[in-house]
C-alpha cells in the first residue's frame, strides 16, 4: 500500500467535498499531471467534456469490450473527434471469437461475471498500471452500492487514487449540464436505455424503472466488478 497516495486521497476528499467537479479534476491534473486517466463509457459525453476543460488533452479510457451497441462505438468517436483528450481504446486479451472458441458462445448468458471480468476488469486494470490516478463518472443516486461514494478515495486493490467528481450529482445536474455545454449523449438515452452496457447485457427500461434494472436483467447482478 502506498501511504503516501492514501493519505494524499484521504485529505484531498475533505478538501473537495463541496468543490465543483471541475475544481476536482483541475486539482488532479495538478497532482497527478500525465499519470492521470479518466475512465468513460460513452453513454455520454459529460465526463470527457468535464475533464477536458480541466485538464486538456487528459488521457481518456475506454474500454472496447467487443460487445459494444453500435451507438456506444459512434458516441466515442464524436466524443475524440470534438474534445481535445487522448482517446486510450482499451482491448481484452481475446477476441470474441477468441473467447468463443475456448469458453462456448454467450458466456454473458451463462457466467456474466466471468464475461466481465476478462473484458472488463483485467483490461482496466493493465491499462491502469501506468497511472497514480483514475477518474469515474460514478454517482451516488445510480445504485445502492454506489450511495456513500466519496469524491476522492484510496482504490487499495490498485493502489491509486480514484476520483469520482460527479458523485453528488443528481440525473438532474447531469441532464442540465449536458443541455448548457451542448455535450454528445449516447442516441440510445433516447430509446429507453438510460443505464449502458455491452449490448447483450442491456435491456431497454420503461419509464419510472430503476434505470440501472436492464443492466443483466434476471441475474441478480448489479455492478461490472470494475467499482467493487
Amino acid at each position: 500500500m502506498s501511504t503516501d497516495l492514501k493519505t494524499i486521497a484521504e485529505e484531498a476528499n475533505e478538501r473537495l467535498a463541496d468543490a465543483s467537479a471541475v475544481e476536482v479534476l483541475a486539482w488532479a491534473r495538478e497532482t497527478f499531471g500525465d499519470e492521470l486517466v479518466v475512465t468513460a463509457s460513452m453513454a455520454d459525453g459529460a465526463l470527457p467534456h468535464l475533464a477536458a476543460a480541466a485538464a486538456p488533452g487528459v488521457d481518456v479510457l475506454f474500454l472496447d469490450t467487443g460487445y459494444h451497441f453500435a451507438e456506444t462505438i459512434g458516441t466515442r468517436d464524436a466524443v475524440a473527434a470534438t474534445l481535445p483528450i487522448h482517446l486510450i481504446n482499451a482491448l481484452p486479451k481475446q477476441t470474441v471469437a477468441e473467447q468463443d472458441a475456448e469458453y462456448g458462445e454467450k458466456l454473458h448468458d451463462r457466467d456474466p461475471n466471468k464475461c466481465c471480468a476478462m473484458r472488463k476488469v483485467e483490461p482496466l486494470n493493465r491499462y491502469l498500471s501506468g497511472y497514480k490516478a483514475w477518474v469515474t463518472g460514478i454517482r451516488r443516486e445510480e445504485a445502492p452500492t454506489r450511495a456513500n461514494t466519496p469524491v476522492v478515495e484510496y482504490d487499495e486493490k490498485r493502489d491509486m487514487v480514484k476520483l469520482n467528481p460527479i458523485a453528488p450529482w443528481t440525473q438532474e445536474d447531469l441532464d442540465s449540464y449536458i443541455q448548457d455545454n451542448g455535450v454528445l449523449v449516447n442516441l440510445l438515452q433516447y430509446d429507453g436505455y438510460p443505464s449502458i452496457g455491452c449490448e447483450p447485457c442491456t435491456q431497454q427500461v420503461a419509464p419510472g424503472e430503476d434505470p440501472r434494472s436492464g443492466r443483466w436483467a434476471g441475474t441478480g447482478k448489479v455492478e461490472c466488478g470494475l467499482h467493487t
